[in-house]
């Protein structure tokens, strides 16, 4: 039994007819706001960013490209539970969406860097992701005419490690997915959401969803245990390194399974969930957050209420839904 009170559309009707009153409209100061525009970018060094995205000398045996983990043509994750490495073997923790990245306030679950271009260097450096090193890698780049002409039309001094960083960033922060329907809805069409998606937020906001998803990203700004209500780890199972958070960096007892909020736009396109991929549909994680985040047991409907709305924050790229 939900521990919500339910919604009475027949009181809303009324309430509507008497007054005037816009049935579920989206209300003027929201919690959630609609992405920003995409930002206008050096248009050179944006698209060499595009070209060393998917480039494979990134890493050490020319194997891998960030876009060999990042899907943009799907939700710019992964759809494996965890990404191949450069050497065939999995990484340890699940890949999160790029789409949207340069709106977080930190990058990577543990939220080991701050900027996108930490990012790069993180990823390049791996030894489970691209194994490689910068010299190698400016090295590798140089030796093409391509990249040398390319490098000089942005950069003066050309190929350099910092370059590629800077460039591949720039890349990143044109990778915003705008447009999706709840976005609309938040600009003011209140009639592209169905009344079940909009009960679905009201319950999202109800229930206590919305205070660790928020802002612009619907998260991505702010630290949280995973398991506040409950031991989401005894009860899973199998503990591994990674499972332990923001303390593998701090080594303070009180990071211990602590991991950056993700964010929750296009979540519907971006299973599986959590660090760990251990959630394979988003009903499943779901039914994880209010369990271990949240403490509550609300009936199905308000769940499938819930991951109605979710649905709702696909948004598009180049263009096209996602």
């Amino acid at each position: 039994m939900s521990d919500v009170s339910p919604y009475r559309p027949g009181l809303i009707l009324s309430l509507w007819l008497c007054f005037g009153m816009p049935l579920m409209a989206a209300p003027l100061d929201e919690a959630l706001k609609p992405l920003p525009a995409v930002p206008t970018l050096d248009p050179a060094k944006v698209e060499l960013g595009r070209q060393l995205f998917n480039e494979p000398r990134l890493s050490v045996n020319n194997a891998l490209s960030c876009a060999s983990c990042h899907h943009l043509e799907s939700g710019g994750a992964d759809d494996k539970p965890f990404s191949i490495g450069f050497d065939g073997k999995p990484v340890d923790t699940n890949t999160p969406s790029v789409f949207n990245a340069s709106l977080n306030f930190k990058q990577f679950w543990n939220g080991r860097v701050d900027t996108l271009e930490a990012q790069v260097v993180d990823v390049v450096i791996s030894p489970v992701e691209m194994g490689s090193d910068w010299n190698t890698v400016v090295r590798n780049l140089s030796a093409v005419p391509a990249y040398q002409a390319a490098f000089q039309q942005a950069y003066p001094d050309g190929v350099t490690a910092a370059n590629v960083q800077n460039a591949l960033a720039i890349y990143e922060r044109t990778l915003l997915t705008p447009r999706s329907r709840f976005d609309q809805y938040l600009l003011g069409d209140t009639e592209i959401l169905t009344t079940q998606e909009k009960y679905g937020y009201q319950r999202f906001k109800d229930y206590g969803c919305i205070a660790c998803h928020q802002g612009i990203n619907i998260g991505g700004n702010m630290f949280q245990k995973f398991g506040v209500m409950g031991d989401y780890f005894k009860a899973r199972g199998n503990p591994v390194e990674s499972d332990l958070g923001r303390y593998l960096l701090t080594q303070d007892e009180e990071d211990r399974h602590v991991f950056k909020v993700p964010s929750l736009r296009n979540v519907a396109v971006t299973a599986p969930y959590f660090h760990d991929a251990s959630a394979k549909t988003l009903e499943e994680a779901v039914d994880v957050m209010f369990r271990y985040q949240l403490g509550r047991n609300p009936s199905q409907e308000d769940k499938d209420l819930i991951v109605l709305f979710l649905r709702t924050l696909t948004g598009e790229w180049a263009g096209k839904p996602l």
